[in-house]
């Protein structure tokens, strides 16, 4: 017999910003059981559809206070240089409204606060630079005057369905003395708390494959872009070499368990991560997925010899 489904009953959320357009408030999430029947995969193993969203849940839960450790120690700190080349591509400017899906820990939310610090140090020196008679008291006073608005209305939304994760984040951020320009939401990335075309740019690492239905995460990634806003996900993908993917999968299935197991106390976890990896579409299916959803010059950039991928598209 099929297990029992999990339908959504949603309540309001009390900022009325977030809601969406012409539909009803939401809310925090209640449950009833119904049968589906459907199934889906959770790694190599198969689960009714219902069932996977909550084992997804309790994996993040339980690896949420070891999560960048464990990032650190299985990538060999790598993973930092590929979220940095997320935020180059990127190229946010003062006045940017991201979204960061499935960005519990902060990493790209702080990334882009300090890509937009220093585009603003940048506006900063180039309009000090043709005022060459400015005296130092009007230069300090300048600079003070910025400092109220570092960000110059940037603003960065971290959305992610687990809240273990999003309050690793939070706590990350004050000991990190990010005060300014970021906001936590708990939602769901198939079913996003927010008014239509509300965003400038929506960026998802490391957390798309981990969605139940991959064309409903993509669908609502479609509809709070703003008009020309921008998709970019960066994901695990295909090895395109072939020596390098022998390598990789020796890595992953012997010792990125093992580290889970040492370092956070979870080899069933990081069992599910590896081959949640391998079950996810390769390049040029997942293009494909986000052209169907709607976006237009969709393309990817490998990085590592395709071990993770960047795939960029805009709302046009």
């Amino acid at each position: 017999m099929a297990a029992p489904m999990r339908n959504v009953i949603r309540c309001c959320l009390p900022a009325a910003l977030f809601l969406r357009k012409s539909v009803r408030p939401r809310c925090q999430r209640c449950y009833y059981t119904q049968s589906s029947g459907k199934e889906t995969h959770f790694g190599f193993q198969t689960v009714p559809e219902e069932e996977k969203g909550e084992r997804v849940y309790r994996v993040f839960e339980s690896v949420a206070q070891k999560y960048d450790v464990m990032n650190d120690s299985m990538s060999l700190g790598v993973h930092r240089l590929w979220k940095d080349w997320l935020v180059r591509l990127m190229n946010p400017t003062p006045g940017t409204q991201l979204l960061d899906v499935a960005g519990g820990t902060g990493d790209v939310a702080f990334r882009f606060v300090n890509y937009i610090r220093a585009q603003r140090e940048k506006l900063i020196r180039s309009e000090l630079k043709w005022q060459q008679n400015l005296s130092w008291s009007d230069i300090s006073k300048s600079y003070s005057q910025e400092q109220q608005g570092s960000l110059m209305g940037s603003q960065a939304v971290v959305c992610d369905i687990n809240k273990e994760m999003l309050k690793v984040g939070k706590q990350r951020s004050l000991q990190l003395g990010y005060s300014e320009g970021l906001s936590w939401v708990a939602g769901d990335a198939e079913e996003l708390p927010f008014a239509d075309e509300k965003f400038d740019i929506y960026t998802i690492a490391f957390g798309i494959r981990n969605v139940t239905h991959i064309d409903k995460a993509l669908e609502e990634a479609y509809r709070v872009l703003k008009p020309g806003g921008r998709f970019l996900c960066l994901e695990f993908s295909q090895v395109n070499n072939p020596l390098v993917s022998r390598l990789y999968d020796l890595y992953s299935f012997q010792v990125i368990p093992v580290l889970g197991e040492v370092i956070a106390g979870d080899w069933k976890s990081y069992q599910y991560l590896v081959e949640s990896i391998r079950r996810f579409p390769p390049q040029e299916e997942f293009k494909e997925m986000i052209e169907d959803a709607g976006f237009f010059k969709v393309n990817y950039h490998n990085l590592t010899s395709g071990v993770v991928a960047v795939h960029s598209g805009f709302k046009l």
